[in-house]
């Protein structure tokens, strides 16, 4: 058993903390949330760690003034209504990752 938690704000994702009770499988949770983000199109998670596996699924350091603006452009948009998981999201998992502001 594992887990992550974190904060929505539009279509943003606050990456908070993450557990596991077996090994890796907080790293099956994240990649749950990269797929269900994907498919909902939040463009970016804030994971606030540089770790080999987070950079596996597209993950880098941004720096603060492309954050920053990426946030004002995000937070006020509608956030997704049903964060129910549902299986057919894995598709995602092998999905590019896109960003619309393009490298830091």
């Amino acid at each position: 058993m594992g887990g992550l938690y974190g904060v929505n704000i539009g279509r943003m994702f606050f990456g908070e903390s993450m557990f596991s009770h077996r090994s890796d499988a907080s790293k099956i949770a994240l990649a749950a949330l990269v797929c269900f983000c994907r498919a909902n199109g939040i463009t970016l998670i804030d994971c606030q760690q540089e770790t080999a596996h987070l950079a596996s699924m597209g993950a880098r350091p941004w720096r603060r003034p492309q954050f920053e603006a990426h946030l004002k452009q995000v937070v006020t948009q509608p956030s997704p209504s049903d964060w129910t998981y549902d299986e057919s999201l894995w598709r995602h998992l092998s999905a590019p990752p896109h960003s619309p502001d393009g490298p830091p």
